[in-house]
């Protein structure tokens, strides 16, 4: 009996410290770049892995129920930063009919007494925004915030005069709160009214240094092609997009990369100075392929999963999901839907991909995180497109990923130990399989579960004993 006891004591005890241990890890503050200028992490040294979702729509169509709703899913589901538009159009309005401005002048935020949500007349546009931002704080979750989609910029609907005052006027009202990072631009080329772009970096940084920004750039760009010098610019973001290989040929591309955004980390990496750099727009899950034709296949969770290892495997410092009703909050109000969403936003947060992002956050914090570097050299038979094999280790481990479980032949004696321990991850579902030890040299083929198919991934895991 005692025994008996003693094991749900003892099992309790595991489960608060299992639950602790989560809660402390959704914490929000103060967020820096590492010492080495590759990774993100937080003021008490602890690495941040990035675990973004886009919820661009957020502020403008979810009620304060459906909002909170949101946040408690992408929380529990292991998401730490939600990307979000403030101002998707000029002007831009809420959910209650709030509108962002007066006469449609970003120098002119629509700003009431009070901010009683009972009170309809109190509650306005950014108190909806303060409601919503504050709800993500208590789940740990940061809010990546956008000023203003990049669309409106280039439409001519806000200068660099009225920018300069709407960036301080969010400086001033978000900089003591301890979940913001700013995402300038907005789904465009940085070339595109480019001093309005720097007159909100050098407004937000100028009045909010507590917080980290970047730019969203337009689809197979990123924002290290303008502003990887700017003070104001932490760390990189690019968009990888939504194309396939065969789709990504147009002459007029500065970059034939097609699903390749593992590339983009290797070119930002070999800037000066060192910038962390993240995938910041993937594929979408649920999206069409190209993005505009709604009759051709769509991305899949498998698709996803390996836009999110190539590209932290490759040195990212974290990933973002994205999924195509959630992105755009649909719902059964809405009139039409854009890239031929067909279903609701509160049904499609448990798409498999979504549910599988936290095995990626966990892997990656598994073992030291910001000592990490991609090494390619590891693989003694790399190819290319779906056989690609991605590799990244740390002193006494390695990670090597194949997005179609094709045999994976390893140069051994990478890390330290003379033998290894080594055991598949799957992606799909966080399982380790341990496959045994073996001597740290020469060369040595691992044969990945089940039969050779796009979709059957896996991390070969290999440390150093």
């Amino acid at each position: 009996m005692m025994r008996v006891t003693y094991l749900v004591v003892l099992l309790a005890v595991l489960f608060t410290a299992c639950s602790t241990e989560r809660k402390a890890e959704q914490t929000t503050g103060k967020l820096k770049v590492s010492e080495n200028g590759r990774f993100l992490i937080k003021e008490n040294g602890e690495p941040f892995f990035w675990l973004g979702d886009t919820g661009w729509l957020l502020f403008g169509k979810l009620n304060r129920e459906e909002a909170e709703k949101y946040l408690d899913d992408r929380s529990k589901k292991g998401f730490n930063v939600i990307q979000v538009m403030v101002m998707h159009t000029v002007p831009a309005v809420n959910f209650y009919g709030d509108t962002a401005l007066v006469n449609k002048d970003a120098s002119k935020p629509k700003v009431t007494p009070g901010n009683d949500p009972k009170d309809s007349v109190q509650y306005d546009f950014w108190d909806h925004v303060d409601y919503i931002v504050d709800k993500a704080a208590e789940k740990g979750l940061y809010m990546a915030m956008v000023p203003v989609w990049g669309n409106n910029v280039k439409d001519g609907y806000v200068t660099s005069k009225q920018a300069a005052v709407y960036a301080k006027f969010l400086a001033d009202r978000y900089k003591n709160r301890p979940n913001i990072i700013w995402l300038n631009g907005g789904d465009i080329k940085g070339s595109d009214s480019i001093e309005v772009w720097k007159t909100i970096g050098n407004v937000l940084r100028k009045n909010d240094p507590n917080h980290l920004i970047t730019f969203h750039p337009r689809g197979r760009t990123t924002s290290s092609e303008w502003f990887h010098n700017e003070k104001w610019l932490d760390f990189n973001m690019f968009q990888s997009g939504h194309r396939t290989y065969s789709q990504d040929t147009s002459a007029k591309e500065k970059r034939h990369y097609g699903e390749d955004n593992w590339k983009f980390i290797a070119e930002d990496f070999a800037l000066k100075p060192v910038k962390p750099s993240i995938d910041g727009e993937p594929s979408y899950e649920g999206i069409p392929h190209g993005l505009h034709d709604t009759l051709q296949p769509r991305w899949t969770d498998s698709d996803v999963r390996r836009y999110g290892y190539w590209s932290v495997f490759a040195g990212g410092f974290g990933y973002t999901y994205g999924n195509n009703s959630v992105m755009q909050m649909h719902n059964a109000k809405d009139k039409t839907s854009a890239y031929g969403s067909h279903e609701y936003w509160d049904h499609a947060l448990n798409a498999p991909g979504a549910k599988q992002m936290i095995y990626l956050r966990n892997l990656m914090l598994s073992r030291p995180f910001t000592e990490r570097v991609p090494d390619q050299s590891l693989i003694a038979n790399q190819s290319e497109k779906y056989n690609y094999l991605a590799g990244t280790r740390g002193e006494t481990y390695a990670f090597i990923y194949t997005y179609n479980g094709r045999n994976i032949k390893v140069n051994m004696g990478k890390i330290t130990g003379e033998k290894v321990k080594a055991s598949w991850y799957s992606p799909r579902d966080g399982k380790t399989t341990e496959i045994g030890t073996f001597d740290n040299k020469g060369t040595h083929e691992f044969d990945a579960p089940g039969e050779v198919k796009d979709g059957n991934d896996w991390v070969l895991v290999l440390d150093g004993v």
